[in-house]
């Protein structure tokens, strides 16, 4: 196959639509390798609660970066001990595929876009060398968008006692006082996401308002990448099946349990932080609904509408190609791949 040397697939979509399956079908078909973009399993301990696919414990990864053996981070970014967080570099196998940035991140600490934007090109620049296919897989739109249109961030650093401050506020609240300070931000930003909506204030506090995305995206010219973008499009009531399904699933796999193993290392305010059933769980054990199936039930709900917010999302972005078929996925790939 020619001409790939530049090339990168993003495989999207909302919750539940069915994407890592058709990500690591275009992996073994492509050889590629898989980029995971979500800002929940990206953490350490989340994995089941995140919808993250499973690892491969039996295969180590850790020669393959560079075809070297990885012992440290080399670009002197660290992360405390959270119960062995691996490597960010290192990367895992599930379904004979590797993967990157599953279970990387310490949750006690928070993983910015901008960070994983960073981390996220070198692999990129690393799987090319290798003439490799980058594939990108996840529902968290930012993120994708980060790297997709290049974009540049504001080098505000944090204010802790800001953070502090607006923590104790609701969602709402945020919303309320961001749409006060800078309207535009406030109509676009995912507004049941507390950290983001946190984040958005304290960058406005610093410059009067966010920066315009529009402005300061260099749409990757200065890489020559060229991106692929594929949108899982699914009818209304199946991805909602869909949904009610993978929750089901995950409950059986223990998501309780997962989130009173999480509550052992940190706090219920930071665990609820990630919202969807990592907040609602902690409602559940501490007696506020009345059985696990209302809990299930509002977990189906809360995770029904993070897709709508999802596709609200992925909709305002004209490039994207909606298909619902695996062939024609295949089909549209390999013609960007040989052109």
């Amino acid at each position: 196959m020619k001409n790939i040397e530049k090339k990168i697939i993003v495989i999207l979509g909302p919750t539940a639509s069915g994407k890592s399956s058709v990500a690591i079908k275009l992996a073994k078909k492509f050889d590629g390798e898989i980029i995971s973009a979500d800002s929940r399993q990206i953490y350490k301990g989340m994995e089941i609660n995140s919808g993250a696919v499973p690892v491969d414990t039996s295969i180590d990864t850790s020669n393959v970066y560079q075809g070297k053996q990885i012992t440290t981070f080399t670009d002197k970014e660290t992360v405390s001990s959270f119960d062995q967080v691996k490597n960010w570099q290192q990367g895992f196998i599930s379904d004979e595929i590797l993967h990157y940035f599953v279970g990387t991140a310490n949750p006690n600490e928070e993983y910015s876009v901008a960070k994983f934007k960073r981390q996220a090109e070198k692999i990129i620049v690393d799987i090319l060398k290798r003439k490799k296919i980058p594939i990108i897989c996840g529902g968290t739109g930012f993120w994708i968008k980060a790297i997709v249109d290049d974009i540049i961030f504001p080098e505000v650093k944090p204010d802790w006692n800001l953070r502090k401050k607006l923590a104790e506020k609701s969602v709402e609240e945020l919303h309320s006082e961001l749409k006060k300070i800078d309207p535009l931000r406030a109509r676009n930003i995912d507004f049941k996401n507390k950290v983001r909506l946190i984040r958005a204030l304290e960058v406005c506090q610093k410059l009067g308002k966010v920066p315009q995305l529009k402005k300061i995206a260099k749409k990757n010219n200065s890489k020559n990448w060229n991106f692929l973008e594929i949108g899982i499009k699914k009818e209304k009531k199946d991805l909602h099946q869909r949904i009610k399904l993978n929750v089901t699933k995950r409950m059986s796999q223990g998501m309780i349990t997962e989130i009173e193993k999480l509550h052992q290392q940190l706090p219920w305010d930071k665990i609820e932080k990630f919202g969807l059933s990592f907040k609602l769980i902690p409602q559940y054990l501490r007696g506020e609904f009345s059985s696990q199936k209302e809990l299930q039930e509002k977990i189906y709900l809360a995770e029904k509408n993070y897709a709508k917010r999802q596709l609200t999302w992925f909709k305002k972005d004209k490039k994207i190609n909606w298909l619902s078929k695996y062939e024609e996925i295949e089909n549209v790939a390999k013609k960007f791949l040989k052109n």
